[in-house]
């Protein structure tokens, strides 16, 4: 019994792993091999009202992120595709799968970009990310 006793930590230690390893695994799977496109651009719940924040989302979604598409594939790839033209970089989910990490092609993190899955199912892909000074949602749905 005490043998038990001083074994159940170590078990409640990789069953608490086993748990948070499936999330990630989860995420991935859904991110995986989909085009997500951009649809809309939005204040993140809880935001303060600030004009400008209100003004650049609207102008982000009609210009800049108005024909935006993203693809995570195998061997953690990523491709963003603005306006025609892809790039690609490495990714990797972090915390549980509630953030992925972006980086340049060869995965060095001199200039990471960080984006917290808001929402994530087959078909939508809701993300925070940092555009300047402000935050926002990129609403994203998959296509193919």
């Amino acid at each position: 019994m005490a043998q038990l006793k001083r074994l159940l930590p170590v078990w409640l230690l990789v069953a608490a792993v086993g748990l948070l390893s499936c999330n990630g695994n989860r995420a991935n799977h859904l991110l995986l091999h989909k085009k997500w496109r951009v649809y809309d651009v939005q204040i993140p719940a809880g935001d303060p009202y600030d004009i400008t924040q209100v003004s650049q989302a609207v102008d982000l979604k009609k210009g800049y992120y108005s024909d935006v598409y993203y693809q995570f594939l195998d061997d953690n790839l990523f491709i963003a595709t603005i306006a025609g033209v892809p790039d690609s970089g490495k990714y990797s989910l972090l915390s549980n799968g509630s953030i992925i990490s972006v980086t340049a092609s060869n995965g060095l993190r001199s200039a990471e970009h960080l984006v917290s899955i808001v929402h994530l199912d087959e078909q939508l892909f809701d993300m925070k990310v940092k555009s300047g000074d402000y935050n926002f949602v990129l609403r994203t749905k998959a296509s193919q």
